[in-house]
């Protein structure tokens, strides 16, 4: 198959890592979670303890930050200027904090460079949020993947709970507030690119929803 970029946006808990992870497999592709670099520059703000909407701090971080993703035997790991923070990035502290961050243009700036540069190479499956619309906005295949709120808030719950002791009306509030803030972000809201193909994963299991991605992308490839 031709080393093409396939780009996968869509709000949290809508299956996005499952599902690029496992079209990615299927692929033989490269999987990068684009989520996870804002996350790590969120990471990266609260240990020097800079405040969201302080650009000027936030560029700086920016500048000494280098953020890399390195196959390993135990999977791919994100590390941030040598650190392996893969596991560090998924508490509902750092998500809010990444939300916030990812609506700064100085933010999103550094990691649109970082993101190309992953992808010059092709052969791989982003996953992220603005993707399709902005950071390869010429890529070969492009899929917006949705569900339900009540359905999305149920998927993060059951991913969180062990981990964090929370509640599914704490996880729905705080989903809630994320999809307020990333649809309505100045920078690069969240919303389908024109020519996605858009999939509601409702009531899809991940296999069905991974069959119809490669149904679509056999299909472009073909044509």
């Amino acid at each position: 198959m031709k080393e093409i970029i396939v780009t996968i946006d869509g709000p949290a808990g809508a299956g996005k890592t499952t599902v690029s992870r496992s079209l990615a497999e299927r692929l033989g592709f490269r999987y990068i979670d684009t989520g996870a670099l804002y996350r790590a520059v969120a990471l990266a703000a609260r240990r020097n303890r800079v405040q969201a909407n302080d650009d000027t701090a936030l560029a700086k971080i920016c500048q000494n930050l280098e953020l890399q993703y390195v196959r390993t035997e135990n999977g791919l790991k994100l590390m941030s200027n040598g650190e392996d923070v893969t596991n560090k990035l998924r508490s509902p502290e750092i998500t809010m904090l990444a939300s916030a961050v990812s609506a700064r243009s100085v933010v999103r700036q550094y990691l649109l460079d970082v993101q190309r540069a992953m992808g010059r190479q092709g052969g791989a499956v982003f996953e992220g949020r603005d993707m399709g619309t902005v950071v390869f906005p010429n890529a070969e295949v492009k899929f917006y993947l949705d569900a339900s709120g009540k359905i999305r808030a149920k998927r993060r719950f059951l991913e969180l709970q062990e981990k964090m002791g929370l509640s599914l009306e704490e996880v729905e509030r705080d989903l809630t507030k994320r999809d307020n803030n990333d649809s309505t972000r100045t920078e690069a809201p969240l919303k389908p690119a024109a020519d996605a193909i858009r999939i509601d994963s409702t009531d899809m299991k991940i296999d069905e929803v991974v069959s119809l991605m490669l149904d679509h992308i056999q299909h472009i490839q073909h044509n």
